[in-house]
């Protein structure tokens, strides 16, 4: 192969967009490749510069057919170049131009491996070629020798992976001599030497050698057993340490593919190779589709907290923010609602959001913001609030209970439980105002506030729909036929199933129904499930696709709730304050 400057690149491997028609489970012996090897004119891949092709094509040791042609680069060929190869100029006249030879080749490589020694270069001015001339590149599969040589041989074997020190230690049948159909030749021993060496690694198919041949760590190569014998179905998958303690806990739609990517070289999360060096083997939960499957990933995550999974831990940690009760009540922060609570709003997933949200309250309605706890009887001293207008000093019974109720309290029950037009007009205003002072750090401040507010609103407005319905039963054609079934009760996914294709799923319904779990109405937008896993049904459920079976009562949210916002809470959320001012109503 002639040397140049052409700076090489990682190969796509097994990119999803990549295939060419090729199972990558299929088993090596049953795969077609094509083993090609490029004579150039040197430099980087421009669309030219390719002056000799050789091809070879393969299946289960045999050899199928051969393509071999000279190139005319169009450019004369550096002295170098000859002295290396023995290709003159004279030989290339003749030849036929690279966009003659290019249709056949692409005919040549259909459905079949692209096998090359140091694969990057030889893909590169054919993708290069193909680009110039107007031909679609097929995106086949590829296999590097030289990377499989590095993984599969040692240097007490062979001092390096050229193709010439590859072909002594094989013996192979032809030697390479720098003339494209000599190397092909050579890279096609050497092929079937190192997938002779693949069996003892445990790689028997050709997305499997494609992966083994990318860059893994040892620790993935010790423990790819570990994905073996897992099932090709949806379900949930548990890494679990020496002492079975849950490590991480993931979902899939096919659970044995997933847990293989863990041990391929696209995985290079560093907590995750922490995570496979504890692992001693993953457990496979089974489920009847995706959507019980993330459920089921959700409530392990919550029961175990394993500690490399960063994400729907400690559902538990949510908080609220609550008018407390009494004559002139005000908004504060808990861990939990009490039966009797009417005016709240949440659940929040920390502190911080909560307060973000009470600052925006604070900003629209004169709700006090002191900790006191006031008397109709006793007045208390009024705080610098009062003094700047920001606070109506129901401490100094500047204000009824009743007024007090209307300007302040009501506000909060409304946008909360339906309608947050009052607040959202309040806190627009501010906004203008701030803008038009220009001060826009300012009015950037009231902007997240607002967003807050809105984005709290309307998750939990939503919520709520869904959880007030005792029964709820959906279903959602399967990918292969039949029908995904779930029962949602109160929020929470009760029984989950798939009816068979060609049946009626009244059946399945029925057993679904039997066996389902029992669940109690509660107190709340999300009485008896994480807010996270309703939501996650609500995705489902929302699906186009999605039809809806039986419910138990109807599903409903406020006419003038704050899910009509949504378009403002996401100009609030990316956008600038000037983007808000022309939104009041």
């Amino acid at each position: 192969m002639a040397p140049g400057e052409y700076v090489q690149q990682t190969l796509a491997g097994l990119d999803p967009t990549a295939g060419g028609g090729v199972d990558p489970a299929l088993p090596l012996y049953a795969t077609t490749f094509v083993v090609v090897d490029l004579e150039t004119t040197g430099g980087a891949p421009d669309g030219g510069g390719i002056t000799e092709i050789g091809a070879v094509k393969v299946r289960g040791g045999e050899e199928l057919s051969v393509l071999a042609t000279l190139v005319n680069p169009g450019v004369p060929i550096p002295p170098f170049i000859t002295v290396l190869t023995g290709i003159t100029q004279a030989m290339l006249i003749p030849a036929p131009p690279i966009e003659q030879v290019l249709p056949s080749f692409l005919e040549f490589i259909a459905d079949a491996v692209l096998v090359a020694h140091n694969a990057p270069y030889d893909v590169g001015f054919l993708k290069a070629a193909c680009a110039k001339h107007g031909y679609r590149w097929p995106n086949p599969r590829v296999l590097d020798t030289a990377a499989l040589a590095r993984r599969v041989l040692t240097r007490d074997e062979v001092p390096n992976r050229k193709l010439g020190t590859l072909a002594a230690y094989f013996r192979t049948a032809t030697q390479p001599t720098h003339r494209a159909l000599d190397d092909a030749k050579a890279t096609v021993d050497v092929l079937h030497g190192l997938i002779g060496r693949l069996g003892g690694h445990r790689v028997d198919t050709v997305g499997e050698a494609i992966e083994f041949a990318r860059a893994v760590t040892p620790t993935q190569r010790r423990k790819r057993h570990l994905a073996e014998g897992l099932p090709k179905v949806p379900g949930v998958y548990i890494f679990r340490a020496a002492d079975d303690r849950p490590l991480y806990v993931g979902t899939s739609g096919d659970i044995a593919t997933r847990v293989r990517s863990y041990f391929t070289a696209a995985e290079k999360r560093a907590r995750i190779s922490e995570m496979l060096a504890a692992a001693e083997r993953v457990e496979a939960v089974e489920c009847a589709h995706p959507l019980e499957a993330e459920v089921r990933e959700l409530r392990l995550i919550a029961a175990h907290a394993p500690p490399y999974n960063r994400r729907s831990k400690f559902p538990e940690r949510m908080v609220w923010l609550k008018l407390t009760d009494g004559p002139y009540p005000r908004l504060s922060v808990v861990r939990s609602l009490a039966p009797g609570d009417t005016a709240y709003l949440g659940p929040f997933r920390s502190k911080q959001a909560a307060e973000l949200a009470a600052a925006g309250f604070h900003d629209a309605v004169p709700l006090r913001q002191c900790t006191h706890r006031l008397s109709l009887r006793t007045v208390t001293p009024a705080c610098a609030l009062a003094e700047l207008g920001r606070c109506p000093a129901p401490c100094e019974h500047r204000i009824t209970p009743e007024e007090y109720d209307h300007r302040a309290a009501a506000p909060f029950r409304t946008a909360t439980a339906s309608d947050p037009q009052v607040v959202v007009d309040a806190l627009l205003a501010r906004i203008e105002t701030l803008s038009a002072g220009q001060r826009y750090e300012e009015a950037a401040v009231v902007r997240s506030r607002l967003a807050a507010v809105l984005r709290a609103s309307v998750r939990m407005q939503r919520l709520a729909g869904l959880t007030r319905i005792a029964e709820l039963t959906a279903a959602r054609r399967a990918s292969g036929g039949g029908w995904e079934l779930a029962l949602v009760r109160h929020g929470r996914l009760a029984g989950a199933g798939v009816s068979p294709p060609g049946v009626h799923p009244r059946p399945t319904i029925t057993a679904i129904r039997a066996t389902a779990e029992t669940v109690e109405p509660g107190h709340g937008p999300v009485p008896r499930a994480s807010a996270e896993e309703t939501e996650r049904i609500l995705s489902w459920l929302e699906r186009p696709e999605t039809r809806l079976v039986e419910m138990s009562s109807e599903w409903s949210s406020p006419v003038s709730g704050a899910g009509r916002f949504r378009d403002l809470l996401a100009k609030a959320e990316n956008g600038g304050s000037h983007q808000l001012s022309t939104e009041r109503s």
